[in-house]
């Protein structure tokens, strides 16, 4: 296997008294769908916040290339945000904005595109996800299914090498489900980025995901592929697979 990407070696994260992340590690590769799994409140969606910056670890490092994170340049940093993008929960989808001004933001705001080719990316997008003829359309307009796929054409319409997924299936009923399952895969198959995924959807994210990782109390109890996922004998990674207490 290839250099990791991004590398959390020992992440140390407590908020207050309330230490979420008490080292962990975790390497994510390129061009892979890589689940987290994990209990309600053990910190996923803390791990993505490190990668895009939102947080900053107490301890330990964060290597994207093998270079600290910390030791990069501002413009180095800049450029690898600019490699990132960040599909929320809720979709977090502007109300007040038609689908053509929502798919467009990150290029009006995080770029010196001019116009036509914003405008061009943007339909290109549109097309590509089955999305062509409701740009003057409002999300309140759109089902459940449609505005998850406008959120995914803003996530990919700035070409980003890694996509992060909070807890993308979030909401919607078991059919929902595995439509955004799939649409991630033949997009990611697609495009070629890194997909992170948060999720509860067990077992359903392990038809998608390449490798799989368990976060539990703020450490990382298993990471490998399916194959090493369904031969291990880890008493906690079956307990969870199998809804149990533990």
């Amino acid at each position: 296997m290839t250099n990791p990407f991004i590398q959390f070696t020992d992440i140390k994260k407590s908020f207050g008294t309330n230490s979420v992340l008490k080292g962990v590690n975790l390497s994510l590769y390129r061009g892979e769908i890589i689940a987290i799994i994990g209990k309600s409140g053990t910190g996923k969606s803390v791990l993505l916040k490190h990668i895009i910056g939102l947080i900053e670890q107490d301890s330990g490092k964060l290597l994207i290339n093998g270079t600290p994170l910390k030791q990069l340049s501002f413009k180095d940093k800049r450029n690898f945000q600019k490699t990132l993008s960040y599909m929320f929960q809720d979709n977090a989808l502007f109300d007040f904005m038609n689908i053509y001004d929502n798919i467009s933001l990150p290029l009006v705001e995080n770029s010196n595109f001019p116009k036509d080719q914003i405008e061009k990316r943007v339909f290109t997008q549109m097309k590509q996800l089955g999305l062509t003829g409701i740009e003057n359309k409002f999300p309140a307009q759109l089902s459940g299914g449609m505005k998850k796929r406008v959120a995914l054409a803003r996530a990919l319409v700035t070409d980003p090498q890694i996509v992060l997924f909070d807890e993308p299936t979030a909401g919607l009923d078991p059919v929902r489900k595995k439509n955004v399952h799939l649409m991630i895969q033949e997009y990611q198959e697609k495009f070629g980025f890194t997909a992170v995924i948060v999720t509860h959807d067990i077992p359903e994210i392990f038809n998608i995901s390449q490798r799989i990782a368990l976060l539990d109390e703020g450490i990382i109890r298993f990471e490998g592929s399916k194959e090493e996922l369904f031969n291990s004998q880890s008493k906690i990674l079956n307990s969870f697979i199998k809804g149990e207490n533990f």
